[in-house]
């Protein structure tokens, strides 16, 4: 095993991707000359030339579009956007062209693109640019949508999806890119659509995605101390969803919270929240809790943007009502 930031997770798997497959370019805004926005492609230009690692002009919609043309027509595009906030710009083409190719004619067209970049809050971006906008793609058939949490799913879930026939949303964390983990050595993938079980546990089952997967964690650490057992699920993958794996904790620990760090309308962790209550009702001693970020703008005071998210303050209270201990 290998000691490695999620960015070089990130800049390994694509390297390995386009050494195996010539028909893999990485398109996008400074992927080139500057090395990406966050170093994600550091590197590859040097090693792969200016025809496979493209710099765009700050024109979402148009790149966007592109690599969809590219995909339709058998290559293998990886499209960065320096972050989703950006990408509301390119909508029309990853809903209307991307998500619908294989089903509008027939199956005859596969869309083997890959969309990816950070997603969700950072620090001191403000309202306009620290936005989770995981419940866009999920909603969107046709579309598969990651969001790996550590540097070990960051390279095995990024090479699954650019295997993929199917356009893939990668949801990555801005806050995650220099966070540090084990990545093995040989080559491996991470299946899109299978969850893990992070933490095991007995009194409480802990579901969530992405960034706030590490404050879940802190949370359940800080519980242990109080003879609490929680069962941590991290889904890694939000379309498709393994319920199966969710229903089995459930079915176990009789209790649920989840965790998204999106707002709490019509998100990804209310749909996931609403899906338990309704497979899991013989199993549940309590109702779903559900810990997502205030339902208001990002503020950019950092101390109002921490109070606005998640916290292992909020989780605990949660999981603590769960259990009637409050």
């Amino acid at each position: 095993m290998a000691i490695m930031s999620y960015r070089d997770a990130l800049n390994r798997a694509l390297d390995e991707e386009m050494a195996r497959d010539p028909k893999v370019f990485l398109m996008g805004e400074e992927v080139a000359e500057y090395d990406g926005a966050y170093k994600v492609s550091k590197g590859l230009l040097a090693k792969y030339g200016a025809k496979r690692v493209i710099d765009t002009p700050i024109t979402e919609l148009g790149f966007t579009g592109i690599g969809v043309g590219a995909a339709q027509v058998g290559l293998r595009p990886v499209i960065e956007w320096m972050t989703h906030n950006f990408a509301l710009l390119a909508l029309d083409q990853v809903v209307n062209n991307a998500a619908k190719m294989r089903y509008m004619t027939g199956g005859r067209f596969s869309m083997p693109v890959v969309f990816r970049g950070p997603n969700g809050p950072a620090e001191y971006l403000a309202s306009q640019h620290s936005q989770s906008f995981a419940s866009y793609w999920a909603h969107i058939p046709g579309l598969k949508v990651i969001a790996p949490a550590t540097p070990s799913d960051a390279y095995g879930l990024l090479k699954s999806a650019i295997r993929d026939d199917d356009p893939v949303v990668v949801l990555e964390s801005e806050m995650l890119y220099g966070t540090t983990g084990e990545v093995g050595n040989a080559e491996f993938l991470v299946p899109i659509g299978k969850a893990a079980v992070a933490r095991p546990g007995t009194d409480l089952t802990l579901v969530t995605f992405s960034k706030p997967l590490h404050t879940c964690l802190e949370a359940a650490a800080a519980l242990e101390a109080s003879g609490i057992s929680v069962e941590v699920i991290d889904l890694r993958s939000i379309r498709p969803l393994d319920m199966d794996t969710v229903r089995a904790s459930v079915a176990r620990t009789n209790r649920a919270l989840v965790v998204d760090e999106a707002w709490p309308a019509a998100s990804v962790g209310s749909h996931v929240a609403w899906l338990i209550s309704r497979d899991c009702f013989d199993f549940l001693d309590a109702p779903v809790e559900l810990v997502c970020s205030e339902d208001v703008p990002m503020p950019y005071n950092h101390a109002l943007e921490l109070a606005a998210q998640p916290s292992v303050a909020k989780i605990t209270a949660a999981v603590k009502r769960a259990l009637y201990q409050e």
